[in-house]
């Protein structure tokens, strides 16, 4: 790929913008050396206004993602991208969030702009199990448990009853729950189906993944022993 492309493609400007950046010598390779666009140079070598180049194409970041915000690029508040560096909105293919969490839903959230990657971690093939921890508004009755793992629970609206999935009950009103699906606001709506009501919810991990010390509001990016980790679960 052409470095003029493959810097338009990370964020930095259009190609027009990095033309411009080549002409005013903003383009260097590690030792401060000028490069021009037909130069053939390693990713981790391209240094612009002296600082390394983003990483490249097939990019995964962990995010802790906070209370307040969506998963959208274009929602009028604030949004997971403000939490990651402007130019990481901007690139080619799109960073996208690997499922969402809503704006009053907490925890780990993956975004990548690996296609293929994305759909190995949502399809329902990869079985990955996503562990939410809920806080509720009134004390569990005891019978939750059973209803959740029986697999013929039914969903307001649904066709299809939710797969079996696994409760943890750690305080009279917190509970840890296990699925292995997806469905729009689903713990949520369990638990509302069960005559509860979830104030507030976190998820904890994807797979073999947890956020771990991770502080709210900060994200790292994945390696292949992260996305082995994750896969293992």
């Amino acid at each position: 790929m052409k470095l003029v492309k493959l810097i338009a493609n990370l964020g930095y400007g259009s190609r027009k913008d990095v033309t411009a950046m080549f002409r005013q010598g903003r383009i260097t390779d590690a030792g401060g050396e000028v490069l021009y666009a037909d130069d053939k140079v390693e990713h981790d070598a391209i240094r612009i206004d002296g600082e390394a180049l983003d990483p490249p194409l097939g990019l995964t970041i962990l995010l802790h993602k906070p209370v307040g915000y969506t998963c959208s690029t274009k929602d009028p508040g604030r949004i997971v991208y403000d939490l990651l560096p402007p130019r990481y909105r901007l690139r080619s293919p799109l960073l996208s969030t690997v499922g969402r969490l809503d704006r009053d839903t907490s925890g780990m959230l993956l975004l990548t702009d690996d296609g293929g990657l994305l759909h190995r971690i949502v399809s329902p093939k990869a079985n990955l199990a996503k562990v939410y921890e809920a806080t509720l508004a009134s004390d569990l009755r005891g019978e939750e448990g059973a209803i959740f793992a029986s697999g013929e629970l039914m969903l307001e609206a649904e066709k299809t009853p939710l797969a079996p999935a696994a409760l943890e009950v750690l305080e009279p009103r917190r509970a840890r729950l296990i699925l292995t699906e997806g469905r729009y606001h689903q713990v949520r709506r369990m638990f509302a189906a069960v005559g509860n009501h979830v104030d507030a919810l976190h998820r904890a991990r994807i797979g073999g993944l947890s956020l771990q010390d991770l502080p709210s509001g900060q994200w790292r990016t994945l390696d292949s022993t992260d996305l082995e980790t994750l896969f293992r679960g």
